[in-house]
């Protein structure tokens, strides 16, 4: 059953994780460098967006559904111009502020439509940098339907443990966009979305089917989680639960940029299981709203009437 409009915009999702700044130089490319065999690119315009868990949050707010996002950010200018982009978009936000912290930004070089370098300025925190917001989560969770964890593996998400079993505790669903080796610190999450490579970190490579199946089933059981939904590129995707196995095929589209695909999947499966869907039901319209968002270049979200439209 699709949820209304109407239905979608009276629910809540908390988003909690690592946010960062996504800056797009875009320029042209006539010329290798007399200094060293590497392009020149002449910048000519310069975009700032939404990344990490303030993309996914951009992706639930696009969808339809109300969304509060829970993170810490440093003392710096990237900083700033996060608040301001996500009240240009209407985002509701708990934002901490850590000057030990330095606010990540990835700068992508655009030429010819295609990117040519990403630079990274970002620093590993020594401290636990959401420990600070632990109340405000505590406040916020009546507040809303559903949980969503984005760990990009930055620090932000060390110790989600005791936050994830509050929300458990409190019957709202959990989904984690997990990083890492170490799943144990996500037990008890209704649905976590590792994609193929991240899996592999934790349970090993697979050679064939049956050996994945019986790997993912034996990691969901270990994790006490209610489904585990495996994104694989082309090969769509694949939901473990106790019934079983689901899968869906790839929606079959132009592929332009797979930059932020798994936040928009993830993002549609909370909005949508916060509507009342179980994991089984949100998968097909995830997978579609994935393969809508890799049509897009860079950061990009869906909105309910071309999922739904």
């Amino acid at each position: 059953m699709i949820p209304t409009p109407e239905a979608l915009a009276q629910r809540r999702v908390l988003v909690v994780g690592d946010v960062m700044l996504d800056r797009y130089w875009h320029g042209t490319v006539d010329r290798i460098s007399p200094e060293a065999p590497v392009p020149v690119v002449r910048v000519s315009r310069e975009e700032e967006r939404l990344g990490g868990a303030a993309n996914v949050a951009l992706n639930i707010k696009t969808l339809g559904a109300r969304v509060t996002l829970l993170t810490v950010v440093g003392s710096d200018e990237a900083a700033t111009r996060l608040r301001v982009l996500l009240e240009q978009h209407g985002i509701e936000t708990r934002l901490g502020e850590d000057a030990r912290l330095r606010t990540i930004v990835k700068l992508r070089v655009i030429g010819r439509s295609q990117q040519l370098l990403r630079i990274d300025f970002e620093n590993e925190p020594d401290h636990e940098v959401l420990e600070q917001m632990r109340g405000a989560f505590e406040r916020e969770l009546p507040l809303h339907d559903a949980v969503l964890f984005s760990d990009y593996g930055k620090g932000g998400l060390t110790h989600i443990t005791r936050m994830i079993e509050s929300a458990r505790a409190a019957g709202k669903p959990v989904l984690v966009d997990p990083k890492g080796s170490d799943y144990a610190r996500y037990a008890g999450a209704t649905v976590i979305t590792p994609n193929r490579g991240e899996l592999a970190q934790v349970v090993g490579a697979w050679s064939t089917e049956a050996q994945l199946i019986e790997r993912a089933q034996a990691l969901r059981v270990q994790l006490r989680v209610q489904a585990l939904l495996l994104t694989r590129s082309e090969d769509g995707m694949t939901l473990f639960d106790e019934r079983g196995e689901a899968n869906e095929p790839a929606q079959t589209r132009e592929v332009f940029d797979v930059t932020g695909a798994g936040d928009t999947v993830i993002a549609a499966m909370t909005a949508l299981m916060a509507a009342g869907l179980d994991a089984r039901e949100a998968m097909p319209h995830a997978n579609r709203a994935g393969g809508i968002v890799v049509g897009k270049f860079g950061t990009a979200s869906v909105s309910y009437a071309e999922l739904f439209g």
